[in-house]
């Protein structure tokens, strides 16, 4: 799908410009299937599947704040993935402020729920679904990772998701949050701050591997090395990967880059789960 495939979006600063594009630069002439999920546009996932896949699925779920990007912004990814047999997944959702939360996290968890049901029919293993994201996509997948009140409509079990791998995300709303204002997907609801929040969530603890710029924004650095604190206190296998020298932006053009500070380890980490 193409940007004018989709309902138009609020205008974008000029960093979410610059951004924007290179992604979309870095993606160019690398397409997924498209597959729907629900009726929406942006309920769409785009599947990359390697010729000789081994099983392991990787959804990754794009940023933007909530209220812009596009399940394509992710695919420049895939081929440092599915070159090592994975199956790499962009996993779209509806936008604020037309859609507040929980909408957008209830279409990524649809997103999984589509995946896991049919991972057979592209050579997946649906016990090794793994996911992740940028920014407001490493809220959402991290928040999906250490709750347990939503697997059960969908059919599916607690431990769907093997492992999380968020990049630059957000794990906290709120006062403490260090955010200047309130995002507007969380809308006027004041137990939207604490219910998005995913470090003040953890009700189970995959294992999770995190990754941010050491010139990511300050108050998602902090995040980081709490929501770390968090998950350790609670028992889980976590792991903080620093990015030298990366922005909150540099940081997801890693998750792309097979020579770069992530890919690799990655990869590595999901084999090894």
């Amino acid at each position: 799908m193409k940007p004018e495939d989709y309902p138009p979006q609020e205008p974008l600063s000029e960093a979410g410009e610059a951004y924007a594009a290179e992604v979309t630069r870095r993606g160019e002439g690398i397409e997924g299937v498209n597959h729907t999920y629900g009726d929406d546009p942006y309920q769409t996932i785009s599947l990359h599947v390697p010729d000789n896949p081994n099983g392991t699925i990787l959804a990754m779920v794009h940023g933007g704040g909530w209220v812009s990007g596009y399940k394509e912004h992710m695919d420049f990814m895939a081929p440092a993935y599915t070159d090592a047999g994975i199956i790499f997944a962009s996993i779209g959702y509806r936008l604020a402020p037309q859609h507040l939360f929980p909408a957008g996290l209830e279409d990524v968890a649809a997103g999984l729920a589509w995946l896991y049901d049919h991972a057979a029919d592209f050579g997946g293993d649906n016990t090794r679904l793994f996911a992740g994201g940028h920014s407001a996509g490493g809220q959402y997948t991290a928040l999906l990772a250490v709750t347990t009140d939503w697997q059960d409509a969908l059919g599916l079990p607690k431990s769907v998701i093997r492992g999380c791998l968020p990049l630059s995300g957000v794990y906290l709303f709120g006062e403490d949050g260090g955010m200047s204002m309130k995002p507007r997907f969380l809308g006027d609801d004041p137990s939207a701050e604490r219910a998005a929040s995913p470090i003040l969530n953890i009700a189970q603890t995959p294992p999770i591997l995190m990754g941010h710029g050491s010139e990511d924004f300050p108050h998602l650095i902090t995040q980081a090395e709490h929501m770390e604190t968090a998950l350790r206190t609670a028992g889980g296998d976590v792991e903080r990967l620093v990015f030298n020298a990366r922005t909150h932006f540099s940081a997801c053009y890693a998750g792309g880059e097979p020579d770069g500070p992530w890919v690799g380890k990655a990869i590595e980490w999901m084999a090894q789960l």
